[in-house]
């Protein structure tokens, strides 16, 4: 138990709700500027019998703070309103909270450009700081830093082949990690030895909510002494109790600081709803040294792709009016601040998070909030079975909580499916003014529509699914009760029941005067029965806007750039809406019911041709063609000139220069998306009217661009979509449907109609086995060849 402080330490304070520490302090002194105390530990007990009777300020002064343990505060620790708590950095970024341990080591040559040193008995070391910037094990293959669009920034097929591992002496306590073979996401894996045929044993594997597998190129391996073949590189021998390390090119071993990692958490609120933790900020504090948590990764997020660690740099559960102010996260190992279940009014702002091996900020509620939940894309219920009442059924989510002000960059170092800011069985968080990029899943991400009311506004989005696929800046599900994998199910069951879509999306999620750029998928994407939004004054400026499944989504006065509207299987009556935006592209739809044209309307086309195909689906009945003049698209002002015909259809201007953070010291290191170049602003430009043919009696589709996500597919594996199966047709009477994806003809991939037709010709037995892919699942049928 810490020491107490003598009654002579109260007496003796000049300013009792003023309680100083520094690194140099002894926790024997009374904590004044003169004498401050030495541990976070003791300040936190030093301002306990002050809480509630007067505002109390701990300063901490410059320095590094090595935590032994994680440091918890409980209700114990409350302040309230009138008297609140702050922790307070004495100069903004001087004050380090660390979970590691500095290393006094004596280094010797060892071989090839490698180093070693003996470490402290006992000691297991996760991660290596060299000089405050963390260092890669020993991987294969290497880390190449340039591909920041490949997955791992290294990769290879053969990472724990058999030949691979048979140069390894001992391969136990290596990791294997791996892209879902669809890359949503990825694997983690503790190698666990070899078997008897040499290949390699491992455990793992539960860190993606879609079980579908390894991918089978996008793999790597690390944590061998083997692979420790580049500068940067660090084994350690536990068994031996030794650290091998090559540097890099004039990096001194003997001025060098090293430091590892011990703790997962920094700081944890123990709170709940009765007795929260409250009135209570972290203030211009600096967070460093937290262990990795990828193999902990493994509660599924309800029916999303989702697994999660309920952890982080800073973890919050059960609070009230918490802050995190003027802060920077480093290179955290997994997630830097995750709210967990009950939070309310919690606030992140002004921080710098970056490089973090697993999510920015988390608000992750309660599945036991959840009415009727399920827990894996593949399960079902009874859709008129479901609870009728709608919302949650405790209090135990996070609730109007706020991430303003804040830039977050360098997002998933470690694992695949991160995401700058995530959200997930909670209510009306706001993020707000954040600058989000380098992420290598989405910049922010909704799980599921429980239960809605957030708003997202000016923010700068971008760079991001950089190392995976079908995805968008921002990303959400809502596979909520009403959802199932077949869409006919769900149709049938909210024509019935018309409210069951916003039993759990309760309140409408408002994304509204941001920024988006996405090349690797969609600007937006609202993927698997994302429903109850509103999505207005936003410039894309990649990928697009996609609507997937859902009901009750409307989008206007949105600028498309170089793209446009993405409809993907839309229910009969879902109740949304595309109107007054300007859009650069064909709507973009795929297995969509019919009607969905309905509420498509008024929009502002750069080309008539694209304006003509789109009447032509049935919709823009009020729409226009032409140049929209736009003011200075090369430095990206997209507003439009007095003049511009895109006024007539009601669209209106809004502001272009305030996107992203506003602090200014965040400001002036913040990144900004690339503007692209224009295309497609010509009255006549030529448009690919795709396929025109038909096979066995149906009309076929090759699959294009991001189309292949309404089927639940790998782009590179393509394919033919049956687009219009008439009775009476070949197709028909061999089992085929309308929708069905055609991706293989006896065994052989069909990617286009070239391959179908090819291979349809050349079937000798007079049938052929053909794979498709039907409400998302791959099935085999026997169909003749002519």
């Amino acid at each position: 138990m810490r020491l107490l402080l003598p009654l002579l330490f109260l007496a003796a304070r000049i300013h009792a709700a003023e309680i100083h520490v520094a690194p140099g302090g002894d926790d024997r002194q009374p904590g004044t500027a003169e004498a401050p105390l030495a541990t976070l530990g003791a300040a936190r007990d030093a301002a306990r019998p002050f809480l509630g009777k007067e505002p109390v300020t701990i300063h901490l002064a410059d320095g590094i703070y090595y935590l032994p343990e994680t440091l918890v505060f409980t209700t114990a620790d409350s302040g309230s309103a009138e008297h609140p708590v702050v922790w307070k950095a004495e100069r903004e970024g001087g004050a380090v909270v660390s979970g590691g341990l500095r290393l006094d080591l004596a280094w010797e040559s060892f071989e090839n450009g490698i180093f070693r040193a003996t470490t402290p008995a006992g000691l297991s070391i996760d991660q290596v700081f060299v000089n405050g910037v963390r260092r890669h094990m020993a991987r294969y293959p290497n880390f190449d830093p340039a591909a920041t669009t490949q997955a791992y920034q290294g990769f290879a097929a053969d990472a724990f082949s058999k030949q691979r591992a048979a140069k390894w002496s001992d391969p136990v306590g290596g990791y294997i990690h791996s892209m879902h073979r669809s890359r949503w996401g990825g694997y983690h894996y503790r190698i666990t030895g070899k078997k008897p045929d040499g290949s390699v044993a491992y455990e793992g594997g539960w860190q993606n909510n879609r079980q579908m597998g390894m991918h089978p190129q996008q793999r790597m391996v690390e944590n061998l002494f083997e692979e420790l073949d580049a500068p940067g590189e660090w084994f350690h021998d536990a068994k031996t109790d030794t650290l091998y390390y090559q540097p890099h090119p004039g990096e001194d071993l003997e001025d060098a600081t090293v430091e590892v990692v011990r703790l997962p958490h920094l700081i944890e609120f123990r709170g709940s709803a009765e007795e929260p933790v409250a009135h209570l900020t972290l203030r211009g504090l600096v967070f460093r040294h937290t262990a990795r948590t990828f193999m902990q990764t493994r509660e599924p997020l309800l029916r999303s792709d989702w697994t999660i660690y309920r952890g982080g740099a800073v973890v919050l559960t059960g609070t009230e009016d918490v802050a995190i102010l003027d802060s920077e996260f480093d290179q955290p190992g997994g997630n830097a601040v995750f709210f967990s279940n009950y939070n309310r009014s919690g606030r992140v702002e002004g921080c710098h998070i970056h490089d973090c091996g697993a999510s920015g900020v988390c608000f992750v509620g309660d599945p036991g909030a959840v009415r009727d939940p399920l827990f894996e894309y593949g399960q079902t219920q009874d859709l008129l079975q479901v609870s009728r009442e709608a919302g949650p059924k405790t209090p135990n989510y996070p609730a109007d909580c706020v991430v303003e002000d804040c830039l977050i960059t360098g997002i998933g170092r470690v694992e695949r499916q991160p995401a700058g800011v995530q959200i997930s069985m909670a209510a009306r968080i706001t993020v707000r003014d954040c600058s989000i990029y380098d992420c290598a899943r989405a910049g922010i991400n909704i799980s599921e529509g429980t239960w809605g009311g957030h708003l997202i506004e000016g923010c700068d989005v971008f760079k991001t699914v950089q190392e995976t696929h079908d995805h968008g800046s921002f990303n959400s599900w809502g596979r909520d009760r009403f959802w199932h994998p077949n869409t006919s199910v769900t149709a049938k069951a909210v024509a019935e029941v018309p409210d069951l879509p916003r039993l759990d999306a309760v309140e409408t999620t408002v994304i509204r005067h941001s920024r988006w750029r996405c090349d690797h998928g969609w600007d937006i994407d609202l993927d698997d029965g994302s429903s109850n939004y509103e999505i207005h004054h936003n410039l894309m400026l990649g990928g697009g806007l996609k609507f997937r499944e859902g009901y009750h989504r409307r989008a206007w006065n949105n600028i498309l750039i170089n793209n446009g509207f993405h409809p993907h299987v839309w229910y009969p009556d879902c109740h949304s809406a595309f109107e007054r935006n300007i859009v650069m592209a064909a709507h973009a739809d795929i297995r969509c019911a019919a009607g969905w044209t309905d509420r498509i309307d008024h929009n502002f086309h750069t080309s008539t041709p694209v304006l003509e195909r789109n009447r032509a689906k049935g919709g823009d009945t009020h729409s226009l063609a032409g140049d929209p003049k736009f003011v200075d698209p090369a430095a990206g002002d997209f507003r439009v000139a007095p003049d511009s015909p895109a006024l007539e259809v009601g669209f209106e201007n809004f502001p272009m220069d305030r996107f992203g953070v506003k602090k200014a010291s965040l400001k002036a290191i913040a990144a900004t998306p690339e503007i692209p170049a224009l295309r497609g602003i010509a009255p006549k430009s030529p448009i690919d009217v795709g396929d025109t043919r038909s096979w066995l009696g149906a009309k076929i589709h090759s699959l294009r661009g991001e189309e292949f996500s309404a089927f639940g597919t790998r782009k590179e594996d393509g394919g033919v979509q049956l687009t219009d199966v008439p009775a009476g047709s070949a197709a028909l009477q061999a089992g085929l449907r309308k929708d069905d994806l055609i991706q293989r003809i006896d065994g052989k991939p069909v990617r286009h109609s070239l391959d179908l037709f090819r291979l349809t010709g050349a079937s000798r037995d007079g049938a052929m086995t053909v794979g498709i892919i039907r409400d998302q699942k791959p099935e085999t049928l026997r169909v003749p060849a002519k």
